[in-house]
C-alpha cells in the first residue's frame, strides 16, 4: 500500500507567538511525502531526503496517529496495518521560517491516508489539526502552528486561534512572492516566547489588518515587530518597503518574504542578492496539500 501528497511551503502575515493567534500564505514550493504501509513490518520509519541525520519524528508520528485512527481492523475493508516508512523530499529549505515542518506533516498526513484509500474519511482541516496534534506531541512547536498547517493545507491565505485550532478567515489571494533565505538556520521552538509576547498590542493590530482583510499592511507591521523581538535586522523589510507594501520577516526566521507585482518584486531581490544567502522568485498557492 503506497501514497504519495505534496504540500506547499508558506510565508507569514501574522506570528502567533505573542497571542496565540496567527495567519498565513500557502507559497508554490512543496515538500513531497511517500508513504509505504506494511501488514508486516512493526513500527514506522522516517527519512528526509538528502539529510540523513534529519529528525524523522514528527512524520513517522503522523503516519502512526493516521494508522491508529484508519488502519486498524475495525475499519471494513482495510487490512490491520502494522507498520511502514515515509520519505520526504523538499524544495523547501528546513528550518528557514517557511513552514517546512507544517508542510512535511500535512504531505505525510494525505500520503498515508492516499495509502489506505482513505483521503475521503477526514476533511482537509481535520488533516491539519491531526499534523499539529503530532508536532506538538514530538515538541517542534511552540504554538501548535494551526496557522502554518491550515495555508499550507488549504491553499490562501489563513487566520487562525491556534490555541483552539480553530479557522477564523480563509480567503484565496493571487501574489507574486519574493523569498530571501540567509544561510543559518533558526528553530522555532528555540524562540524566546516571553519577549514576543511584550509586542501583543502590535499583534492584536496585524490580526484586525488581517481579519479585515489588507493582509500587506498586517505582513509589513507583523516584520517589522517581530524582526525586533526575535533579534534579527529590520533593514530587509525597509529595504522593500521602497517598492511593495507587504513585507515581514516569515514565523521566527531567518527567511524573509515579500509580496506584489512581479516588477516591484524584481527590484527588491536586486537589493536582497547583495545580502548572504538565496533569493527566489514563486507564487502563491491556493489548492492546498493533494495527492500526487
Amino acid at each position: 500500500m503506497e501514497g504519495k501528497a505534496a504540500a506547499p511551503a508558506a510565508g507569514t502575515v501574522l506570528n502567533a507567538l505573542a497571542t496565540g493567534r496567527g495567519a498565513a500564505f500557502a507559497i508554490d514550493e512543496y515538500t513531497t511525502a511517500t508513504v509505504t504501509l506494511s501488514t508486516e513490518t512493526d513500527g514506522v520509519t522516517g527519512e528526509v531526503d538528502g539529510a540523513p541525520d534529519a529528525d524523522t519524528r514528527l512524520i513517522e508520528r503522523c503516519v502512526e496517529y493516521v494508522i491508529d485512527a484508519h488502519g486498524g481492523p475495525q475499519n471494513v475493508g482495510v487490512p490491520a496495518v502494522s507498520g511502514g516508512t515515509v520519505r520526504t523530499e523538499s524544495e523547501v529549505p528546513m528550518a528557514s521560517g517557511l513552514k517546512s515542518s507544517s508542510a512535511a506533516a500535512n504531505a505525510t498526513v494525505m500520503a498515508t491516508l492516499d495509502a489506505l484509500d482513505a483521503t475521503e474519511r477526514m476533511s482537509r482541516e481535520d488533516m491539519a489539526r491531526l499534523g499539529v496534534m503530532a508536532a506538538r506531541d514530538v515538541g517542534v512547536t511552540v504554538t501548535g502552528a494551526f496557522d502554518d498547517a491550515s495555508a499550507s493545507m488549504l491553499g490562501g491565505v489563513t487566520v487562525t486561534d491556534n490555541e483552539d485550532d480553530a479557522l477564523l478567515a480563509r480567503e484565496e489571494i493571487d501574489w507574486d512572492v519574493l523569498v530571501w533565505t540567509p544561510p543559518e538556520q533558526s528553530f522555532s521552538a528555540d524562540a524566546d516566547v516571553e519577549r514576543c509576547r511584550q509586542i501583543a498590542p502590535m499583534a492584536r493590530l496585524v490580526e484586525d489588518l488581517a481579519l479585515d482583510g489588507d493582509y500587506q499592511r498586517a505582513m509589513t507591521v507583523n516584520g517589522l515587530a517581530f524582526s525586533a523581538a526575535l533579534d534579527f535586522e529590520t533593514d530587509p523589510v525597509l529595504d522593500a518597503l521602497q517598492h511593495v507594501e507587504g513585507v515581514s520577516l516569515s514565523g521566527t526566521g531567518p527567511s524573509f518574504t515579500a509580496v506584489g507585482e512581479r516588477a516591484a518584486l524584481e527590484a527588491v531581490q536586486d537589493a536582497w542578492d547583495e545580502r548572504p544567502g538565496a533569493t527566489w522568485l514563486t507564487t502563491t498557492q491556493t489548492k492546498g496539500t493533494h495527492t500526487v
